[in-house]
């Protein structure tokens, strides 16, 4: 049967001059609007709102218009993370996991911390054998980061997460920050396994705070902005480090050293070999943890 001029299953671009055309993805749909880019006649539905003009959903989803992929147009933090909706998500989630650690060791008494602490190797009475990092609990090296057993230790690390935590999470984006927190914190623990005693526990997340604050030191320094404020802080926080007793300054200095070189190789990478340099910044960083930690093990059990 010979079609209608006009009906709706005729394509809209059939017809000539006479009216509007028809969308291309919705014929029945006549409109006066055309893609910007692909110049196809489009509907409401299928209008998407751009710096000039409007652009189909297609094109929109195919590129960005600049002859790059889309994700190359997205705003970019200084060390080329994503600018997220809510710089301080992750340090909330820092915030908590030390919290819920806190708690729990509230509830369950000493028997939770000899079990997460950072320890070189020891004799447990309760358990009759050997425990430590030395006898293969390398998850001291983390859950020590993250254990408090008292109130003002717990809220001093938890005020300078903080206030160094959501600067640096929207400087570097969330991916990196969180690399940057932990391995400054496995730095800190790395140092603390190395130099202190064997049979000394220790815990907190001290190393991976002082591995913010000497990220911050970076930052600011790659931004040129005052440097005195950050240097009087570290050198305070230092000066509190050796002086007060009964602290493991191995974790302080650990993690600054550690956090301040990640942090360097992030916001220092060139532009067009960032994730490259990123990722090697952070398997460095880890290697050099590691080797430390072998190097420890091999005197302790040797």
């Amino acid at each position: 049967m010979d079609q209608v001029p006009g009906s709706p299953q005729e394509p809209q671009d059939a017809r000539g001059g006479d009216g509007p055309q028809g969308c291309y993805r919705h014929p029945d749909r006549p409109t006066g609007v055309r893609c910007t880019r692909c110049d196809r006649p489009i509907c409401p539905d299928c209008m998407v709102s751009a710096s000039v003009g409007f652009q189909c959903q297609e094109c929109v989803r195919g590129g960005s218009g600049t002859g790059h992929a889309p994700q190359a147009t997205v705003p970019r933090t200084i060390a080329g993370g994503t600018i997220a909706a809510d710089p301080r998500l992750v340090t909330k989630i820092l915030l908590g996991l030390n919290a819920a650690v806190f708690l729990a060791v509230l509830a369950s008494g000493a028997e939770l911390v000899d079990r997460l602490d950072l320890l070189g190797l020891a004799f447990d009475p309760n358990r009759y054998q050997l425990v430590g990092v030395a006898e293969g609990e390398w998850y001291r090296l983390v859950t020590a980061m993250f254990l408090h057993q008292q109130i003002p230790h717990i809220a001093f690390n938890m005020l300078s997460l903080w206030w160094l935590g959501p600067p640096l999470e929207a400087a570097l984006g969330r991916l990196r920050f969180t690399a940057l927190y932990l391995i400054s914190g496995l730095g800190g623990s790395a140092l603390s396994y190395l130099l202190a005693a064997q049979n000394q526990p220790s815990l907190g997340a001290s190393g991976a705070i002082f591995g913010l604050l000497g990220a911050t030191a970076v930052l600011l320094r790659r931004l040129k902005y005052d440097m005195k404020p950050v240097l009087i802080l570290l050198g305070l926080n230092l000066a509190f480090t050796f002086l007060w007793p009964n602290i493991a300054w191995q974790a302080h200095v650990g993690g600054l050293v550690v956090g301040a070189a990640v942090a360097f190789g992030m916001v220092h990478a060139p532009r067009d070999r960032r994730a490259v340099i990123h990722v090697a910044t952070c398997v460095l960083a880890l290697l050099a943890i590691g080797a430390v930690v072998w190097v420890r093990t091999l005197q302790l059990v040797g």
